[in-house]
């Protein structure tokens, strides 16, 4: 009879968890800060049961008190990955173990003391690995977790396995991958735990393997940077970010999984850049060996990014894939990711929760001890993406100087618009468009002469008016005529800080914008702006709401700008058709 159970036991899983415990994961640091997220993604998942553990048993009951809401069984428990034994571990009887601990970088001379437990006690094993030398050097014990029936993956986390997805997807097409350059974007307010601090502090300035120009070289963490925008088509994207190289599994990974690729490179943004700036210094000092590290800094840079905070609560993360495809010619893609408040933080532990959801719906990985870059697929981690708010877009820079300003800019989202959007902001040299605009201009004297300097006409109703759109270099030029009154305005793609904006220019004011595409509509939201070309703080600029829609076969427009002292500078809306061309 019991055979019979064993037997039918996958099968009754999927029907009822009433005759077979549920499947039980160990959290080595489960209420810590990235054990802590952990349990946010699985604690819906009536069919776990999380054994929370970590030095301290009244931390763990306390967490486990906490989550009220949790369809999982939480299980409070006292384990510490380096002093529990084989006994303990085999006495909390689970079927993997989750080190959501570290920091990996300071395991000391027995590095894989739990993952040896695992083995001894046939337990499977997952970690958050962010060490290139601790996750490459998982593979030793291959031999050793195929014997005993179980897996040993690590390093499952963004870096590596969400960089591979991306640069798999992306390399269909492309004969030869020459570069390839990722980073991560924290918020300011995302909370980075103790032991990802101490990890950056041990690293940084001190020399680290990186391959460049198709040989491996020395790289010195945070203390070579470059400057990204991340921007995902159709939204609101970052500001631009200064990312500092780091130490993290794929500078090792990937050119073992693309021999051919000559350059491997992997940053980190954090912000506020103030500090990113001083810690910049810090690693150089390392460099140059006035300071043998950075480790006695942890204590204060943990205090420091707890308390000193401001900016937008949001992050994103970017993949840069270089090549040529089979006729020799250049490919460049880049992969952006966004996410908004608190759901950016929960990505880095997501590849596990893939793989135990895969696990769950029947899709063990197989046993042997690898990195985790096979297990989890970009297929994976999107299905994941759409329960939060996380966007993810693909940008192809060649040849996008052939499309129109627009689509340019907005590149995959493209599509999403109404037809008449499309149209107008696609068409030829000499194309117009004729309709009425209803504008109103602002009471206050400064407003006034705000509308006047902008070239504003003055206010009226339904009034007629036609609008022409002319190339201009890279951009265009607008030529409106409303109510026989001209005023122009050009249009021209952002450079630098505003790469995947759009920089108009009235009169002395410039402004960027983000192109934000809602369902088939476009609302423009300025992220900076100057006057008489120097830039100023977007707090004193002018505030805006523009925003493109339909209305039945007609494009229309409806365009408020104010400002905080003037109150109300101009307001204009109504609707255009394309004029039949001579």
């Amino acid at each position: 009879m019991e055979g019979e159970i064993n037997a039918s036991s996958s099968i009754l899983r999927t029907v009822t968890d009433f005759w077979i415990d549920p499947l039980r994961i160990l959290i080595v640091g489960g209420y810590g800060t990235f054990g802590g997220r952990l349990v946010e993604l699985l604690e819906n998942e009536p069919g776990l049961s999380l054994i929370i553990s970590g030095r301290s048993l009244e931390k763990a009951h306390a967490y486990c008190a906490s989550r009220t809401r949790a369809a999982a069984k939480l299980i409070p428990a006292s384990f510490d990955r380096s002093g529990s034994s084989a006994r303990e571990l085999n006495d909390l009887q689970p079927d993997v173990v989750v080190d959501a601990s570290g920091p990996f970088q300071a395991y000391g001379e027995t590095p894989y003391g739990l993952v040896e437990r695992c083995l001894e006690c046939r337990v499977s094993y997952l970690d958050l690995a962010d060490g290139s030398d601790f996750v490459n050097g998982v593979a030793r014990y291959d031999e050793a977790a195929k014997a005993a029936g179980v897996f040993v993956l690590s390093g499952v986390s963004s870096f590596p396995v969400l960089t591979a997805a991306v640069v798999r997807h992306f390399a269909g097409g492309i004969a030869s991958i020459q570069s390839i350059v990722g980073g991560i974007a924290p918020s300011a307010f995302a909370g980075v735990g103790t032991n990802v601090i101490r990890a950056i502090a041990s690293y940084s300035g001190k020399p680290i393997g990186i391959r460049r120009k198709g040989r491996k070289e020395e790289g010195r963490p945070f203390v070579e940077s470059i400057r990204f925008v991340v921007s995902v088509p159709g939204r609101i994207p970052l500001e631009e970010r200064r990312f500092s190289l780091v130490d993290v599994p794929d500078l090792a990974v990937l050119p073992d999984l693309w021999p051919s690729v000559q350059n491997v490179w992997m940053g980190a943004g954090p912000v506020p850049l103030i500090l990113h700036r001083a810690l910049n210094l810090f690693a150089w000092l390392v460099k140059v060996r006035l300071l043998p590290s950075l480790t006695w800094l942890a204590t204060p840079m943990h205090f420091v990014t707890e308390h000193v905070r401001w900016g937008e609560h949001r992050g994103g993360m970017f993949v840069r894939v270089e090549g040529c495809d089979a006729q020799g010619q250049p490919v460049v893609r880049e992969w952006h990711l966004l996410a908004e408040g608190d759901d950016g933080p929960l990505i880095p532990c997501m590849a596990i929760e893939a793989v135990i959801r895969k696990w769950l719906s029947g899709k063990r990985p197989e046993s042997g001890a690898r990195t985790a870059i096979g297990d989890v697929s970009l297929a994976d981690y999107e299905s994941l993406f759409k329960a939060r708010a996380i966007s993810i877009g693909a940008r192809n820079e060649v040849p996008v100087q052939n499309l129109p300003l627009f689509q340019r800019i907005l590149g995959e989202s493209w599509p999403q618009l109404a037809p008449q959007i499309q149209q107008l902001h696609s068409t030829g040299a000499g194309q117009a468009f004729a309709g009425n605009c209803t504008l109103r201009r602002g009471r206050n004297i400064l407003a006034r002469l705000i509308a006047r300097l902008s070239g504003f006409p003055t206010q009226g109703v339904d009034m007629p008016m036609l609008v022409r759109i002319d190339p201009l270099g890279d951009g265009e030029l607008w030529v409106r005529t409303c109510n026989r009154h001209i005023f122009s305005s050009t249009q021209k793609p952002g450079k630098a800080s505003s790469k995947w904006l759009v920089r108009e220019q009235f009169g002395p004011v410039c402004v960027d914008s983000a192109l934000l595409v809602e369902g088939t509509h476009l609302r423009y939201v300025i992220r900076r702006w100057a006057l008489f070309g120097i830039s100023l703080p977007l707090a004193w600029g002018p505030r805006a709401r523009a925003l493109e829609s339909t209305l039945g076969d007609l494009f229309k427009f409806d365009v408020q700008i104010s400002h905080p002292i003037t109150g109300l500078i101009v307001h204009y809306t109504g609707t255009l058709a394309p004029m039949p061309k001579k």
